[in-house]
């Protein structure tokens, strides 16, 4: 294939599709620009069909280090497994991409995104979904494209919508929203806001509803200069024999379903599942149809649950399509940890910790992204007891990771400025029973931990998961959907937000036809939801605690002048090990002269505070000190004030009398009371002596007492006659040849 490209220009940005040249082995390759950010999308599809109950579809998101021109870190120095961004980024393209095959295709689909290039202002995330559609398509997949994706941002001043901002230009919007889908529907939403309102939320997404039908045009005109040639890929049809005989047990299917308790309701379920398989067919045909037999009581399964919402308004569990579950709600359920919150909605539970700790112990990030690091740490654990299943604990999985940011993005709006809480923050979420919406009960448990904690949030956040069924032109929307309503129906859509407003959003869509409309109705009936559940959350705490658990680092925030770092720190960072050894507490110094001291009693913080500033500080005119004598000369003594700062006792300040030497009034290690009187342009400090003590006696044998004593006749200085004539020393000519003596100062 000759290379092929469709340049174009949207929205003021630059795009490129380009094929032909790169990777040419796999079923489809597409090379994807935006501004200079580019990526490699390949897609291959398998030769042979499995026999799975589900499409095998594969998505990888690549992060080269290379591409932002740095070497990876760590020992390895090769990129190694996925970062949090990474494994988000992947499941950002497999959502919108996974509806659009045709139901039956059962051949592993794998497409692999590879970042080549990354120019620090055009995120490459985006740009994947719509490279990921193409490669499909070019490579004639039985993919139903072209589908796009974009971000769509809002200016806080102008209010003006923005496609694809770079970073630059979301560092000045409210409102980060993904949309993802065709010309005809919308399969993906993520979004974080600032508290924005419904009606500003679906004007976003209908603004990026727009643009994606602009961007899948452009990529019609591509596909239409490779010309593709069709394949045909088999689809596994059901034998309609199986169908029939399993069909004639819908009534006991949806009298299965009818039960509250999960683990019940899947109880019966599963007996009923097990008795058709044994009574309707024969071990033969068992083996034969096997996968069919599983497809079709799946199918079962799910028609009689549509089938009882759409016709009786009633769900599996006896609620009506706007109900919410049953709430229980504990802050403060643990004891010692920092701050803790148990959320319960029905048989969904998530117990939610708060730690809290330096800012120097935020998360660093070693990714392609310009972002280095993050303050605040949501993360979420879904163990296998949680579903009475069995199963291995590992690394977080996908959906793990997915689930924590997104209680992550609701709560960052509300977290105080760390110039007001100057703390690093990790929120672990543990989901101990789960029955669906277990991550929008991890954002309300995390609320009422950081309420609990002290954090002085803006405002509290809960939020509430919605779900979809749609059989042609019915459609009901379920508030606080479980987790039949959301394996069986057609929508995911999780709203959170304060009173104020949405701070997130993520939605996830089967329907073929979600419209807008149903959107907009989904977001107002969630709306209420989400009322219901804050109110009962208000009622258990109803305003973040005043004071921090006594288990809580205190943090005191000082100022010091940049130029006097140096001196806090100490040659080898012996002067702040020093005090943090002495008082215990914990001592952060950051670059524009911040000092954070933690410590969990307050009195090693205030200790730890009162040394530091002492280092910094200036004496002035007229203070006074408690000084140590740490240097001794004829002329006086040196006093230290500060840990950086001497001043000069001059011996005539120290007593009340003529003092003949220093040492008979001071020594060294001598504390004394000093007052400042003077502090020169060059840095010099003069002192003089508080409360004075009256000088000693001169001593026998002291030179300077000698000397007074001469003046005063009490020593007789001899006949000086036999020295002669001191000209006469001088030497021929007349001048004095002796040394000169050198002046004590």
């Amino acid at each position: 294939m000759e290379k092929i490209v469709e340049s174009f220009e949207v929205f003021g940005k630059e795009y490129r599709f380009e094929t032909g040249e790169l990777a040419k082995q796999a079923t489809g390759a597409v090379l994807v620009t935006q501004g200079d950010t580019t990526v490699l999308v390949t897609a291959v599809v398998s030769k042979e069909q499995k026999s799975y109950d589900f499409f095998p579809l594969t998505v990888d998101f690549i992060e080269k280090m290379y591409a932002v021109g740095r070497i990876p870190g760590g020992y390895l120095k090769r990129e190694s497994r996925p970062s949090d961004k990474g494994t988000l980024t992947a499941r950002m393209i497999d959502r919108p991409i996974r509806p659009g095959f045709a139901d039956g295709f059962k051949q592993e689909v794998h497409v692999v995104a590879t970042t080549l290039v990354v120019d620090g202002q055009n995120p490459p995330d985006c740009i994947c979904v719509g490279g990921a559609s193409a490669a499909l398509l070019a490579g004639g997949a039985p993919f139903d494209g072209p589908a796009a994706c974009v971000r769509v941002g809002r200016d806080k001043e102008t209010k003006e919508f923005m496609i694809n901002p770079t970073y630059a230009e979301m560092e000045n919007s409210d409102l980060e929203l993904t949309i993802a889908g065709t010309t005809e529907y919308i399969s993906m939403v993520e979004a974080g806001a600032d508290e924005v309102s419904e009606d500003d939320m679906l004007a976003a997404m209908t603004f990026g509803q727009e643009a994606i039908a602009i961007f899948c045009e452009k990529q019609s005109a591509f596909i239409a200069k490779i010309a593709p040639e069709p394949k045909e890929y088999p689809v596994k049809t059901i034998e309609p024999e199986v169908t029939a005989r399993i069909n004639g047990f819908f009534d006991q299917m949806s009298a299965a379903l009818k039960d509250a308790d999960k683990a019940s309701r899947l109880e019966k379920v599963s007996e009923l599942k097990t008795t058709i398989k044994e009574n309707e067919f024969s071990e033969d045909e068992r083996a034969l149809w096997e996968s069919d037999i599983s497809a079709e009581l799946k199918a079962l399964e799910k028609h009689a649950m549509r089938t009882m919402v759409i016709e009786t308004q009633e769900r599996a569990d006896g609620r009506s399509p706007e109900e919410i579950r049953p709430l229980y709600i504990v802050p403060g359920y643990l004891n010692r940890v920092h701050g803790s919150g148990l959320f319960q909605r029905g048989q969904t539970q998530a117990l939610s910790v708060v730690t809290l700790g330096m800012l120097n112990e935020w998360q660093r990030l070693d990714t392609i992204d310009p972002l280095e690091g993050k303050r605040y740490m949501h993360q979420y654990n879904f163990p296998p007891y949680c579903t009475g299943e069995v199963g291995r604990m590992g690394a977080p999985k996908r959906r793990e990771i997915g689930h924590g940011a997104l209680a992550e993005r609701a709560l960052i709006p509300v977290l105080p400025d760390e110039n007001e809480f100057p703390y690093a923050i990790r929120v672990v979420s543990e989901v101990l029973e789960s029955n669906g919406s277990s991550s929008m009960a991890s954002t309300c448990g995390s609320t009422l931990s950081l309420m609990d904690a002290g954090v002085p949030i803006k405002r509290p956040v809960s939020g509430i998961a919605m779900g979809l069924i749609k059989e042609g032109d019915d459609v009901v929307i379920l508030s606080d959907i479980q987790g039949l309503e959301d394996f069986l129906g057609d929508m995911d859509f999780k709203v959170c937000g304060t009173e104020r407003g949405i701070t997130a959003l993520q939605m996830d869509n089967k329907a073929r036809g979600l419209s807008l409309d149903i959107l907009k109705r989904a977001l107002a009936q969630a709306k209420e939801g989400r009322s219901h559940i804050l109110n009962a959350m208000l009622e258990t705490i109803d305003s973040p605690r005043e004071e921090l658990s006594p288990f809580a680092p205190r943090i005191e925030t000082v100022h010091i002048p940049v130029d006097k770092i140096r001196e806090v720190i100490g040659t080898g960072g012996k002067v702040i090990r020093s005090i943090q050894e002495e008082t215990g507490a914990t001592i952060e110094i950051q670059e524009d002269g911040t000092v954070h001291i933690a410590s969990i009693e307050g009195a090693a913080g205030e200790a730890a505070k009162a040394m530091v500033l002492a280092i910094v500080k200036e004496p002035e005119v007229n203070e006074i000190y408690d000084g140590e004598v740490v240097g001794i000369k004829d002329f006086g003594a040196f006093i230290k004030l500060t840990p950086s700062k001497d001043g000069l006792l001059h011996i005539s300040r120290m007593a009340n009398g003529r003092v003949a030497r220093v040492e008979d009034v001071l020594g060294l290690g001598d504390i004394v009371k000093v007052q400042v009187i003077e502090v020169a342009d060059t840095g010099k400090i003069s002192l003089d002596r508080v409360d004075k003590p009256d000088a000693p006696e001169p001593k026998e044998g002291d030179a300077r007492s000698f000397e007074k004593k001469e003046r005063s006749g009490g020593y007789s200085r001899g006949d000086r006659s036999d020295r002669g004539d001191r000209g006469n020393n001088r030497g021929g000519d007349g001048k004095d040849s002796r040394t000169p003596r050198r002046r004590r100062d």
